[in-house]
C-alpha cells in the first residue's frame, strides 16, 4: 500500500458481536469511510450463489477485491466484516476482532430471527475462536487484538481504545 494519511482498520468477529455499531461509531467520531462488506457484495453483485444450508448468499471475493481496491489504496477506511483471510494482507494497519460471551450472542442471534441451525453454526465459531484465528494466520500476529464486545460499556470502551490507537498511528505516520 503506498502512504496513506489516514490508517486503514478492520473490525471482524462472529455475527452478532457488534461490528457494524462500532464500526459505524468509528468512522463518524474519527472521520473515516465505513466499509460494510455484505454491503458492497450486494450493491454490486458480488455473489457467487446461495447457502441453503445456512440461509445466505455466497460472497465472490474476487469481485469484493476489485471493488474494495481503488477505495482502500487511499486509506481512511473501517472495514467491517466476518471474515478477513481473503482480503489483501497489506490492506490493514491494524486488525480488531470483537468477541461476545456465548449467552450474549445467542440471544443477538434469536432476535434477528436466525434458523437454530445457523445460530448453532455462530456459537461454535465464537466458543472455538474461529474468526480470531484466522485474523492471526492472515495477517502479522502484532496487529491483530482481541477485544470483548458484551456490553455498550465494552463498546464505548472499545472505540476509545481504538481511537486511541488512531492517534498513536497519525502522530507516527505524520510527516
Amino acid at each position: 500500500m503506498p502512504d496513506r494519511k489516514s490508517p486503514n482498520i478492520l473490525i471482524t468477529g462472529t455475527p452478532g458481536t457488534g461490528k457494524t455499531e462500532l464500526s459505524s461509531k468509528l468512522a463518524a467520531a474519527a472521520g473515516l469511510r465505513h466499509l460494510n462488506v455484505g454491503q458492497i457484495a450486494e450493491e454490486n453483485n458480488c455473489y457467487d450463489g446461495e447457502d441453503e444450508v445456512l440461509e445466505c448468499k455466497v460472497l465472490d471475493e474476487d469481485k469484493v477485491i476489485e471493488c474494495m481496491t481503488p477505495i482502500m489504496e487511499k486509506g481512511g477506511n473501517v472495514v467491517d466484516y466476518h471474515g478477513s483471510d481473503f482480503f489483501d494482507e497489506d490492506w490493514f494497519d491494524i486488525i480488531f476482532c470483537l468477541r461476545t460471551d456465548t449467552a450474549v450472542l445467542a440471544g443477538r442471534l434469536e432476535e434477528r430471527q436466525y434458523s437454530e441451525i445457523k445460530i448453532k453454526n455462530n456459537l461454535e465459531s465464537e466458543i472455538f475462536q474461529i474468526l480470531l484465528e484466522e485474523a492471526r494466520e492472515s495477517y502479522e500476529p502484532d496487529i491483530v487484538h482481541e477485544l470483548q464486545s458484551d456490553s455498550i460499556a465494552d463498546q464505548e470502551s472499545n472505540l476509545n481504545r481504538i481511537q486511541c490507537w488512531m492517534k498513536n498511528w497519525l502522530t507516527d505516520n505524520s510527516g
